[in-house]
């Protein structure tokens, strides 16, 4: 099993990527077929877009306006601001289809890229062509991208940053230009981003140490954060509502704890107002699991059948390789890696807002997969 898994099988390179470009193709005329979807935020990256425009795309004064006090600054919405403003100076009114294809370029890199991560970690070519179909059936892939939202590029920029992690890790030696720069234009593309920053550098500074490579030590470690992570968040509750009071961002984050919130706009997983510090504990520790929750009562049956096959296979994926892991020290690293950003992106989301449609979890789908 090990040797089908991870070694290196006669099988040709080229045949995995045209099967990536035929499930690409699929993906693609979904979303054309559906056509372009705008949100709240979609509009108000069209009116920053027709701002940037004006200043002659000066980001400098683009940064100094629409200063808000619930808001993190501009710079961390630069780039799919700047893409939106290019799409509408070189297609005009046909912008939103322009930016619907470009999107879809950057999902196709994202699968590439995603495929070559597996090949550099020596994961067999022909067990990889197996598991692509699962990328067609992912109902994230299959939502997001036709969104007029920042959403695929974050997917992009986080798949190429483990990418270049990965890299450093097979030729032991840290892709530092790469990974930096990369790392700027993750902060430029979504303000979350700072949990998938901190992830990879904390990543970084821990994999000298052999004894997170072995498979139960790590699983062991996972389970001890997800206990103690509820604890951490609310102790920083408590700080920033006793000193941070009056501030928009921490107003809001204080309410929606103070409410309840679990799940933003899903009332059924909100919990009563809590009273003392453990049912501030508790509100975490719900939103922390829930941020994996592959039900919801309003998705449709095949929208919670194609999430819970998902869920399934990434928990046998982890199985596996409880088994497996001691094969390779690579593999090892890669899923630390993997579970670190994971941990940190939902440790993140839950103690700032896990949205009720889950957006927020699509920039780990492929990762987790």
């Amino acid at each position: 099993m090990r040797e089908f898994v991870f070694t290196k099988y006669k099988f040709n390179e080229n045949f995995l990527y045209l099967l990536v470009f035929l499930f690409f193709i699929i993906i693609a005329l979904h979303h054309f077929n559906s056509g372009f979807l705008m949100s709240s935020d979609s509009y108000r990256f069209s009116r920053w877009a027709d701002i940037l425009i004006e200043f002659d795309f000066n980001l400098y004064n683009f940064y100094s306006i629409d200063k808000s006090s619930h808001r993190p600054p501009l710079f961390f919405f630069s780039v799919p601001v700047l893409f939106i403003a290019l799409c509408k100076v070189f297609f005009n009114n046909d912008w939103q289809l322009a930016f619907l294809s470009l999107n879809l370029i950057l999902l196709f890199s994202s699968l590439v890229i995603f495929v070559r991560c597996l090949l550099l970690i020596r994961v067999n070519p022909l067990l990889i062509s197996f598991v692509l179909p699962l990328i067609i059936l992912s109902v994230d892939i299959l939502i997001w991208p036709r969104y007029i939202l920042s959403d695929t590029i974050y997917v992009f920029f986080v798949i190429l940053s483990i990418y270049f992690t990965i890299k450093g890790i097979v030729n032991n030696k840290i892709c530092f230009i790469e990974l930096l720069f990369t790392m700027i234009l993750l902060l430029a593309s979504r303000p979350s981003s700072v949990s998938v920053v901190i992830s990879i550098i904390f990543f970084l500074l821990v994999i000298k140490y052999q004894f997170f490579f072995k498979p139960k030590n790590i699983l062991i470690c996972l389970l001890m954060l997800i206990i103690i992570t509820p604890f951490f968040l609310s102790l920083i509750y408590f700080f920033i509502k006793i000193n941070y009071s009056g501030i928009g961002n921490i107003d809001h984050l204080v309410s929606m704890v103070n409410s309840g919130m679990v799940i933003h706009d899903r009332p059924e997983t909100w919990t009563s107002t809590p009273n003392n510090f453990m049912d501030v504990v508790y509100i975490y520790f719900l939103r922390l699991i829930n941020f994996f929750n592959p039900y919801a009562a309003t998705f449709s049956t095949i929208h919670n059948s194609l999430n819970i096959g998902q869920t399934i296979v990434i928990l046998l994926s982890l199985i596996i390789w409880l088994f497996l892991g001691s094969y390779s020290k690579n593999q090892n690293k890669v899923f630390l890696l993997i579970l670190i950003l994971s941990f940190s992106v939902a440790s993140f989301h839950s103690f700032t807002l896990i949205d009720y449609d889950w957006r927020f979890r699509f920039p780990i789908i492929l990762p987790l997969l």
